[in-house]
Order: structure tokens, then C-alpha cells, then sequence
């Protein structure tokens, strides 16, 4: 009798996690699966279980396994799988909230390091033939305030690393009754305002799509740095851009983004 299947939206897993799946036959759809190459697959091979890494699970893809059972988000967000459709379907959407956590939460500080010192472009410019110890001004961060849309597990281990390092950590949570030691609750107009660093760690949903734009930029210190390792629709790419053209953010740190992959350029 022939293993049910699962398909999964990448090209692999970890060794670990294919050990954990032994029982079933996986089927990898590839690096950046479009909607078109999922639906033939569920076609062909019938999953019951779909792992979400990349690309959006829409309706059509559900419709094309009558064997589909659960949907799994390979992280947090659930944004890219249609729940609404799933429930309608009687398919259950599954996140592994937490798990990704500590990977997301060091990642979030390189970037904050990188946008701080420079790194990018300095690297650029010491490759170019240029050496720029004398002039660069980096931001020292020790004194400086963090704030963190989002205090779930991600944000909190980002908080607990400001904390070692001397900054102040206020947090946007509008779930959180309390907060851990050395972060202190506010609105996010008070966060906007106070923060030398502005990072996002919230889901993504109506209510706070392009919740980063113009208005809320404005609203921002000057020389602000933006850092984005939750979701891409939360910014609003066009102002974000505008912003670092005009100097009113430092820099941006962006992991994530409204259309991906992003066209070269």
C-alpha cells in the first residue's frame, strides 16, 4: 500500500523533520512554486497534508486534492494560506507558532546591527577603494529606545537582547496584559515617536496591512531605523523608500516583502 502524501512548498526540509514525516511520501514543489505548478502537483499526487514554506495557497490549490486534510505553515504567518476557503473546506490551517522564534529573533538583529554601522555599505565602499574609518558616523545603540510591534516570542527574545545591551524597549501589543522585565507598554503613536528603532513582529491582517506609511513615517524620529521580519504587507514599500531617500529613516532593514521573490534591482 503506496505512504499518503504530503507537499511541500520549498525544495527540502531538514533531515529531522523528513525523519519525523517517515510515514508519509513528500513531494517538494521547488524553490519559488507558483499557484499554476501547486495545483498540477495536488493534482498528480492527491496530498493530505500541505507544508507551507513559499507561495500562497489559494482555493484552487485546495480543490485540486480531494484528499487534502491540513495545511501547515512551515513558521508563524498564516496570511498566505485562504482560511477562510480551508474552513469552508473543513481543512485544517496549522502554524508553529514559536518555533522559528530564536532564528527570527538573531536574524532581526543583524539586520538592526547592520543598519546601525553601516555594514552594507560600507562593505561597498572598502570593496570600491574607499576608506571611510576617519569620516563614518555609526549609531551607537547603548541609551537608545527599541520599539517592538508585536511582543509574542519573537519580540520578546529581541527584547531581552536590548536589555543586555543598555537600550530602552517599549512594545505596541494590543494582546499582551503584561510585559516582561525592562519593556514598558505604550501606543504605537507613543512608540512612532520615541523610538531610535522600530521593529515589527505582528501577524499580518486587514486591520494592519501597509500599517508602516506614509502617515506613520511622519510620525517617526528622524534618522528612525525600520526593521521588518514579520511580514511584507505590513510596509508600505513606496513610502518606505521615500523615507530613506529623504533621510527621514536612517536606514531599513527588510526581510520581508508585499510581492516575493522581488524582481532584480
Amino acid at each position: 500500500m503506496s505512504k499518503p502524501v504530503i507537499l511541500v512548498t520549498a525544495a527540502d526540509l531538514t533531515p529531522e523533520a523528513v525523519q519525523m514525516l517517515a510515514d508519509y511520501e513528500l513531494v517538494f514543489a521547488g524553490k519559488t512554486p507558483d499557484e499554476d505548478s501547486l495545483v498540477a502537483l495536488s493534482e498528480q499526487h492527491q496530498p493530505v497534508g500541505i507544508i507551507v514554506r513559499y507561495g500562497s495557497i489559494p482555493a484552487r490549490v485546495m480543490d485540486a486534492s480531494k484528499k487534502l486534510k491540513v495545511i501547515s505553515k512551515h513558521g508563524t504567518g498564516i496570511d498566505t494560506i485562504d482560511v477562510a476557503a480551508a474552513a469552508a473546506r473543513g481543512i485544517a490551517v496549522k502554524a508553529a507558532a514559536g518555533a522559528n522564534a530564536p532564528a527570527v529573533a538573531e536574524h532581526t538583529w543583524a539586520l538592526i546591527f547592520a543598519c546601525a554601522k553601516h555594514v552594507v555599505q560600507l562593505n561597498e565602499r572598502v570593496h570600491a577603494g574607499f576608506w571611510d574609518k576617519a569620516t563614518h558616523k555609526s549609531l551607537e545603540l547603548k541609551g537608545k529606545t527599541l520599539g517592538l510591534v508585536g511582543l509574542g516570542a519573537i519580540g520578546q527574545r529581541v527584547a531581552a537582547v536590548a536589555s543586555v545591551m543598555g537600550m530602552e524597549v517599549v512594545a505596541y501589543d494590543p494582546y499582551a496584559k503584561s510585559a516582561p522585565e525592562g519593556v514598558r507598554l505604550c501606543e504605537l503613536d507613543e512608540l512612532y515617536a520615541v523610538s531610535h528603532v522600530v521593529s515589527l513582529h505582528c501577524p499580518l491582517t486587514e486591520r494592519n496591512r501597509k500599517m508602516i506609511n506614509r502617515e506613520s513615517l511622519a510620525k517617526m524620529r528622524d534618522g528612525a531605523i525600520l526593521v521588518n521580519t514579520a511580514r511584507g504587507g505590513l510596509v508600505d514599500e513606496e513610502a518606505a523608500a521615500e523615507a530613506l531617500k529623504s533621510g527621514k529613516l536612517r536606514s531599513a532593514g527588510l526581510d520581508s516583502f508585499a510581492s516575493e521573490p522581488i524582481a532584480a534591482g
